[in-house]
Formats: structure tokens, C-alpha cells, sequence
């Protein structure tokens, strides 16, 4: 599939981890969920690594530093080095650096990751709004970050200060389910203020140049959980993805999704990595994967075979994907997606 053809999910006759030489992984909701290792990643990261394949880890959460975020995977049992971490929090502080003069003063609302990502750029962190910043700098801070740290950003750009963010993820998932995001901080800012950031975190072109710069990769593969980040960002930027259904979107959502958020190929988890990946293949006015057939009639779309439940929803993707053309479909396909059990 090309990337102006999004009509149905890619096959491939060869693992993935053996088709591309660079995995960029985003973390949350695909390697780990509150801090937990998502059953199977560290199996299938290994042997992909052992298999010659270069991993590398693309967050858009700012809070931890790259050496953190390193030290963390290393303990779940997936070895890193900090070299093989790219945060928005260094994709922004590059966007930063471009703009401003060396030094200057940036108010921080955010975790660590995002103060020592300005530091490497020649900017210098600031708390408050009193001490006269020339931008402020927005990122994911976790649970605790206090309530006044929004108030300060609101203070410094009402006095001027260009605001920046890492990224908008509304949401972040966790082992207690989906929580708030830097997205929503950032529209408390947003209402607050009236203002527009600018944001580097996918799926913008920042980060990709950031990943691309930090990596080398030649032939990448962006794997992620969500539609509006991950895919997106690698739809932005040319290149092909493995959506994976460890969490953020669910299957329904995938069927819906319009050309720019939809993958290359769909898995239910890293272990899509060592494997090809079936073809799904038009037939009958239908499409089929392996055991399954899916078919649209009126406005719902039908679902007949038996198997892998994943390929039962690769080709309700053709068939939705097709109908829906440039858009999103519209059509009513929650007694199929129930069918599959996903």
C-alpha cells in the first residue's frame, strides 16, 4: 500500500522486524502501560533486536528524561541507552532553540525530561512568570503537577512570553485505565489565555525531523496505539505503520479512521513484529483475510467466516476503508466488531 493508497490494510510475505530496519516504538500503550510491561513486548522486542533490527523509542510524553525513560525499559527487560529515546520534550526544545537567542529564559510547565531537554539546547528553565521568560515551554507532568503551574504559563503569555507545547495528546493510558493528557493542560492554558502554541510532538513534522536526525533509520517503521499521533505522524512523513491494539484506539475506531489515520498494517500487539502480515484481498464485491470475509449491504457492514479475530478486522478495514473512500466511514459496525470479540 502506498501511502496515497489507504483502502485496506498491507500484507507482507516476510516479518516485519526482517521488511524494515528501524522500529520507531511509541511507549505508552505499546511497550508499557503505567509503568508495566504490555504482555508480550518484551519477548517480541528481544527477538526482533536479536534478529538485527534497531529499536528505537518515540514518545510524545515529555515528562522523563531520555535516560530515565532508558534505565526503565532496561528494567522490564528491553535494554536501552538513552541515545535510543526521542522525546517531544527534545523535539520541542529544538523548535525552541531555532527561534530563540541562546539563553534565554524559558518558564517551564512540565516535568524533568522537558528542563533538561531545554538545557541541551542552550535555554535556560525558569519557574515563574516574574522572572521575565521570553516563551513558555508546555508538557505532560503527571498527576501531580500543581494547578499554579498553569496559571504562571497563563501570566507569561499574557505578558508576551510565545508559548510552545511538546504535544496534545488529549489522553495517556495507564495501568488504571485512560487518564489526561498534555492535551488537556494545554486547553486549560488555551481557554485561560486565547492563545495558540506552537507543537512539536507527533504527529508533526518536528518530531519526525527530530527521530530522523537522532536515528539514521533509512527503511522505518512507526509502531503505535493511536490514530491521531503514531499514524498520522507517519502518514505526515512518508512512511509505513503498525498499529497495534494495546491502547488507546479500538477496533471500531480503526474502521472509521480517514485515509491519514489509517495503518499500513494492524496487529493485536508487538508480536505483529515477528511475523508477515496476510494479505487482504478483494473478492465476490467483498474483502477477504484469512478465514474471514467482510462485505458492505445498506449501511452496516457484515461479517462472515471464522479464524484469527485480527484478520476477521483487516477485512472489515477493506471493506470500510473502500467504501469510505477519502473520508471516514460512517457506517454502523459495532455487531461485526462485537463479532470478533476485539
Amino acid at each position: 500500500m502506498s501511502q496515497q493508497d489507504r483502502s485496506r490494510p498491507l500484507g507482507s510475505g516476510t516479518a516485519l522486524s526482517e521488511a524494515y530496519d528501524t522500529a520507531l516504538l511509541d511507549l505508552d500503550g505499546v511497550v508499557y502501560a503505567g509503568g508495566h510491561a504490555i504482555a508480550h513486548a518484551v519477548e517480541s522486542l528481544t527477538t526482533a533486536r536479536a534478529g538485527g533490527m534497531h529499536l528505537a523509542y518515540v514518545t510524545n510524553n515529555a515528562l522523563r528524561t531520555p535516560d530515565a525513560v532508558a534505565e526503565h525499559l532496561t528494567e522490564l527487560g528491553v535494554p536501552a541507552d538513552p541515545a535510543d529515546v526521542i522525546t517531544s520534550a527534545q523535539a520541542v526544545a529544538r523548535l525552541m532553540s531555532d527561534q530563540l537567542p541562546s539563553g534565554a529564559k524559558v518558564l517551564v510547565v512540565g516535568g524533568e525530561g522537558l528542563r533538561v531537554a531545554l538545557r541541551e539546547r542552550g535555554l535556560e528553565p525558569v519557574e515563574s512568570a516574574d522572572d521575565d521568560p521570553v516563551a513558555v515551554a508546555q508538557g505532560f507532568g503527571g498527576p501531580d503537577l500543581p494547578w499554579g503551574r498553569f496559571a504562571e504559563a497563563a501570566y507569561a503569555i499574557s505578558r508576551g512570553a510565545v508559548w510552545f507545547a511538546s504535544n496534545t495528546d488529549l489522553t495517556i493510558p495507564g495501568a488504571r485505565g485512560i487518564a489526561p493528557g498534555n492535551g488537556a493542560a494545554v486547553e486549560v492554558v488555551r481557554i485561560a489565555t486565547g492563545a495558540e502554541p506552537q507543537v512539536a510532538g507527533k504527529p508533526l513534522p518536528p518530531m519526525h525531523r527530530e527521530t530522523v536526525l537522532r536515528t539514521g533509520a533509512k527503511r522505518p517503521l512507526v509502531v503505535g496505539d493511536r490514530l491521531d499521533t503514531d499514524i498520522e505522524g507517519a502518514f505526515n512523513g512518508g512512511v509505513d505503520s503498525l498499529l497495534v491494539l494495546t491502547g488507546v484506539t479500538d477496533a471500531a475506531q480503526l474502521i472509521a479512521a480517514e485515509p491519514k489515520y489509517r495503518p499500513t498494517y494492524v496487529d493485536r500487539d508487538l508480536r505483529g513484529l515477528l511475523t508477515g502480515q496476510p494479505e487482504v484481498t478483494e473478492e465476490d464485491g467483498g474483502f477477504r483475510c484469512g478465514g474471514w470475509t467482510a462485505s458492505v449491504r445498506g449501511e452496516a457492514l457484515v461479517l462472515g467466516g471464522e479464524g484469527d479475530a485480527i484478520d476477521g478486522l483487516r477485512a472489515l478495514c477493506g471493506a470500510a476503508w473502500t467504501h469510505a473512500g477519502d473520508g471516514s466511514c460512517g457506517l454502523d459496525a459495532e455487531k461485526a466488531v462485537a463479532a470478533l470479540g476485539l
